[in-house]
């Protein structure tokens, strides 16, 4: 079974910050999870609120759970706010699904875990997150 590695969790984060840094958007919080949910890497900018950290392992946390990107999640607890009011309880309040998170995949499409950020807006973070793992060579999903 294929497995992210701690080199590829850290450059996925170190150029998700690059590219905040580039499109000039608020600090950043960006955290990196495995498949199976377990945080791999994370880093909070200065001047990030205290609120960053928590936001992004959310965001990706959700991501890997339901194996969909956050924006495709936001758009179904639209349609369904009761079972995805449900889901964030019974995670105690762990499950985000806002835009801002994206599932890492290998190059046979198997999925590794997914990248979550908090700081700018939902697209912002999300454009931050796919940067990062395009550049450690995977695949956003």
């Amino acid at each position: 079974m294929p497995s992210l590695t701690l080199a590829q969790a850290n450059r996925i984060v170190e150029a998700a910050l690059a590219k905040a840094r580039e499109m000039k958007i608020k600090p950043l919080a960006v955290a990196v999870l495995d498949s199976s949910g377990h945080l791999k890497s994370l880093q909070r900018e200065d001047e990030a609120s205290m609120f960053r950290v928590d936001v992004a392992i959310g965001k990706a946390w959700a991501a890997v759970g339901m194996g969909a990107s956050s924006r495709t999640l936001l758009a179904r607890a639209k349609e369904n706010p009761q079972f995805y009011g449900a889901l964030a309880a019974t995670a105690q309040g762990k499950f985000l699904p806002q835009t801002g998170a994206v599932l890492i995949k290998d190059a046979a499409g198997a999925i590794l875990g997914a990248a979550g950020a908090s700081g700018g807006t939902g697209d912002e973070d999300e454009a931050a997150c796919i940067a990062g793992i395009e550049a450690a060579g995977l695949t956003a999903g």
